[in-house]
């Protein structure tokens, strides 16, 4: 009863799956408005049931530890945004939604995630150290796995593109079983950093491998945990949960969209939003207790995650289905693109973040959301 109790806020998307289940069509017949309000209304209920599974995902991977916590937290997120992908595209979504989806994903994680952080966090502490190689290592593999996917496809030719596809499924694959290689062999150090000692009796000072997202987020053992079963079973029903969500909110929202001229690209910040939510409060708050190694691996760790794990995932439903979709990034999107890794090549290069170097990202962060809103 304990445990149920501490999953009191799961009510709210459970009652809203229910709600959503009952009211769909008479909410549909209501008009625009309503639409609108019960989309709404549904993404707030999703944003409540991905922060339970990112929660349960965090105590197993302080359970298992690094590096397969980090991986834990991975792929709990990008199950998340994979399956309100293929729901909103089973749907008949716009066929840019995935490109704009993942491309939205990675101004949000680098630019918006990372570049807010570094400026709280350097406003409050000033430098702020982590270890260089994670960067250099993150920018190489997101710039490769983002030409590969995005950028090369422009050059396809329309009846090749399944060759094409499989190849990139392939490609994507090697990248990720060689990045999980390097975290879990003798390249892990890479992506940790021991922070010297300041105050006694603040577990975050305490020098210690800097590699999850759950270093930050379990800074105190005054939390009760539960069996590793229940937290398996929170997040594979919190999962079906989002997707019973998801569904109704995909036809809500076009429903509600349809005729106002709203950007295409709003659906695609929505969904990486959705997603990222649970990452944006852990970065958030490393940063203020000056441990910018963890936001590095949640910020270029998540866009790599994303690009590397969702494009094979969407490729091969294209694949099953025989609709492809439109992965070629626009040349906006693609300048975007290079101008972010450009920048979180300079910035990340030598083992300290300021409030510059994230002013620079978030200023590139408030850019996008201007673009998008221009349809660009």
């Amino acid at each position: 009863m304990s445990r149920i109790r501490q999953e009191r806020l799961l009510l709210i998307p459970i009652v809203a799956a229910i709600l959503a289940l009952v009211l769909e069509h008479s909410v549909l017949e209501a008009g625009q408005i309503p639409s609108l309000m019960g989309a709404a209304a549904l993404i707030a209920a999703i944003v409540v049931g991905s922060m339970r599974v990112a929660h349960h995902a965090e105590i197993l991977a302080h359970k298992v530890g690094d590096p397969y916590g980090t991986m834990i937290l991975t792929l709990s997120a990008v199950a998340v945004e994979v399956l309100i992908l293929a729901i909103m595209m089973s749907n008949g979504a716009s066929p840019t939604l995935v490109r704009d989806t993942i491309y939205s994903a990675v101004m949000l994680d680098i630019n918006g995630i990372l570049g807010l952080a570094a400026l709280l966090g350097g406003l409050k502490h000033g430098e702020q150290p982590y270890n260089d190689d994670s960067g250099k290592t993150y920018g190489v593999m997101i710039l490769t796995a983002m030409g590969i996917s995005m950028i090369v496809p422009e050059f396809i030719p329309r009846d090749r593109w399944q060759y094409y596809s499989v190849f990139t499924i392939g490609a994507m694959i090697a990248l990720y079983a060689l990045f999980l290689r390097m975290q879990v062999g003798t390249h892990s150090y890479f992506f940790s950093y021991s922070y010297p000692s300041r105050q006694a009796g603040r577990p975050w000072d305490q020098p210690k491998a800097a590699g999850t997202e759950s270093e930050v987020a379990k800074t105190v053992e005054d939390e009760h945990e539960g069996s590793t079963l229940w937290s398996i079973g929170v997040i594979l029903f919190g999962v079906v949960l989002i997707g019973v969500l998801a569904e109704v909110m995909s036809v809500l929202m076009d429903a509600g969209l349809e005729g106002t001229g709203a950007p295409v690209a709003l659906t695609a910040i929505l969904v990486a939003g959705i997603s990222a939510a649970p990452e944006i409060l852990t970065a958030m708050r490393a940063a203020l207790r000056n441990r910018m190694q963890a936001v590095v691996n949640i910020a270029m760790g998540a866009s790599l995650s994303t690009v590397i794990l969702t494009v094979p995932v969407m490729e091969a439903i294209a694949l099953y289905t025989g609709q492809p979709f439109v992965m070629a990034m626009t040349p906006v999107q693609t300048t975007m693109v290079a101008i972010t890794l450009v920048a979180a090549a300079i910035n990340l290069n030598d083992g300290e973040t300021n409030a510059i170097e994230g002013m620079t990202h978030f200023v590139l962060f408030a850019t996008f959301i201007m673009l998008a809103f221009l349809g660009l």
